[in-house]
């Protein structure tokens, strides 16, 4: 049962990444140490059906209850809150750096790796602040654009770092997306769903087969891209008053704490 609830609020933070700008669920994932294991169970469903529905089934659950939260309190919370919210967000990543790291170095690490991380790093950063400041616009919305919308969604699960929600924003799809799965409008959640699984059942295999192939370097990548969007979540520019401050700080200590006892609980209770 303590697994079953482990995995379920690692789920909903997972869910918080196709909702919350700035934030991936894919790199919830790698952070929370579900991500390699997840990648193989969407491209091989059927090599241990059982065992993975199992293990996955309450972190399903725990996404779909973040998103449907979210989605009623996303206006309010980025609205009054989202600087502290932001930092927890930031902590809780933090406080999974040390696992995270050690992950990326089970098949072996040399320098060659740690150089690519930072490379990756400082190009991710680069795009996503030019990606920030230069693409946004807005799209009909209509069955097509919400498909286009699900396989956002479904990319910012494959590929760590990416913020599928960054970019519905640029569409001008996040705010009538968030509403509609609020007002449960099947409309819109539809073909979101119908596009989230044709992007996972077309390009799981592959992530998963470069995975087999060059471990290291795959996940020494996802590094470089965590640690660009970490950043790029950071409410750097955010003006601060003394209260936000201190807000501010207790989110991310908070953050810091709760991803550090969920590292813990994992490696203790939860086998790979």
């Amino acid at each position: 049962m303590q697994s079953w609830l482990f995995r379920f609020l690692k789920g909903i933070f997972i869910g918080s990444g196709f909702i919350l700008p700035g934030v991936s669920g894919g790199a919830l994932a790698a952070v929370f140490g579900l991500y390699t294991r997840m990648i193989a169970f969407l491209a091989h469903p059927f090599k241990q059906f059982k065992t993975d529905v199992k293990f996955f089934l309450p972190v399903g659950f725990g996404a779909i209850a973040g998103v449907f939260a979210l989605s009623f309190v996303v206006a309010f919370v980025l609205g009054a809150y989202e600087t502290p919210i932001l930092w927890l967000f930031v902590g809780c990543i933090v406080g999974t750096a040390k696992p995270l790291w050690q992950q990326a170095g089970l098949s072996g690490r040399t320098k060659k790796h740690v150089f690519v991380m930072a490379v990756v790093a400082l190009i991710a950063l680069f795009l996503l602040q030019q990606g920030a400041q230069h693409f946004s616009g807005s799209v009909p919305q209509n069955f097509g654009t919400w498909m286009i919308a699900g396989a956002l969604i479904a990319l910012g699960v494959l590929v760590p770092g990416l913020s599928p929600s960054n970019f519905l924003v640029y569409l001008g799809l996040y705010t009538p997306m968030a509403v509609g799965i609020r007002e449960v409008d099947f409309g819109v959640m539809i073909p979101v769903a119908i596009g989230g699984l044709l992007c996972l059942a077309s390009l799981a295999k592959v992530i998963n087969w470069a995975f087999a192939k060059w471990y290291a370097m795959l996940f020494h990548i996802i590094l470089g891209v965590v640690i660009a969007s970490t950043v790029m979540i950071a409410p750097l520019t955010a003006t601060y008053s003394l209260s936000l401050v201190i807000w501010s700080v207790v989110g991310m200590a908070f953050g810091i704490w709760l991803g550090a006892w969920m590292s813990n609980l994992e490696a203790k209770h939860v086998p790979v």
